[in-house]
Formats: structure tokens, sequence, C-alpha cells
């Protein structure tokens, strides 16, 4: 029987290139010339931190990230931004993480999108992927194409056709 899964996976690699060419665009801008920015890249929680002088350089950088991301074929929608914090030097402090998988509530939001098609297809939540099964090959990639045109919060890869 056919089947695909729905998946959310980061490219480390990428994530990677997207954080040093915005370090590499911080080194250029006038409006951080003299500044103490930085950005650093936890690869295990996958995980970047933002330190900075003032909020309107935390946004711009955040803008710079977001952008770096998108040029990467990354969607700036896998970055959560959390709350910035006060550092002992009076800097700011941001945590960024990355978001990679698919949570519960997106996963029946996915489910409840596929079974709205009354197609013959069966989806099925297995931890942070979905897998679609079903016995036509067409009907999958018409789930796959009204997915990819669906409002779905985070970006999806579908793979394993078979």
């Amino acid at each position: 029987m056919p089947s695909f899964d729905i998946v959310n996976k980061v490219d480390q690699q990428e994530v990677d290139n997207a954080v040093n060419n915005t370090l590499k665009e911080i080194s250029t801008r006038y409006d951080f010339r003299g500044s103490i920015t930085s950005i650093e890249l936890n690869k295990k929680d996958m995980v970047v931190t933002i330190n900075t002088e003032d909020e309107m350089k935390m946004r711009a950088v955040k803008d710079m990230l977001s952008v770096a991301f998108s040029k990467r074929k990354i969607n700036p929608k896998n970055l959560k931004f959390g709350n910035p914090e006060p550092t002992s030097k009076g800097h700011l402090k941001l945590n960024t993480t990355i978001l990679q998988g698919i949570d519960k509530d997106e996963a029946r939001r996915i489910v409840k999108e596929i079974k709205g098609l009354k197609l013959k297809v069966q989806p099925a939540i297995q931890e942070d992927q979905v897998r679609v099964t079903g016995k036509k090959i067409d009907d999958m990639q018409t789930v796959i194409q009204h997915l990819k045109n669906s409002r779905i919060e985070i970006q999806t890869q579908f793979v394993n056709l078979k």
C-alpha cells in the first residue's frame, strides 16, 4: 500500500550558514560599528543566542536572521524567538529555538485538513511526523498538493513516497 510521511526537518548545515551570513552582515553594517553584538549557535540543542546592546539592534538582528534563513530555503516560521533578557553588563540576550518535528496540535490540524478532502487515504500521527497511507498514488499526490497550498503554520517536507 502506498504511503508517505509529512515531516518538519531543518538542515543543520543550512542553519549554520544562515547564522554565519548574519554575523557577516552585522560586521559590515554601519549602525553596528563599535557595538558589541554576537550570535552563537548551539548545534546540539538547535538554539541561537543573540547578545546586543539595545532593543533597536535586537530587532535588526532578528530581521537579519529571518532574512538569512529564508535565503537558505528555511522557513522563518521555524524560528521561535524568546523574550529578551537583560544581562549583567546592561546588554540584552535573546534565545531563539529552531523548531523541528511536528507538534501534536499541528499534527491534528494536518490530519483534520487531510480528512476534509474526503479521499480514501488514512492519516496517522507518529511521534513528530504524520504518515498518510492509501490505495492510489494519485490520491497521495492530491493530498501533497493540497497541503502545499494550505496555511500550515510550519515548514513541511514530504518524504518516503512509496
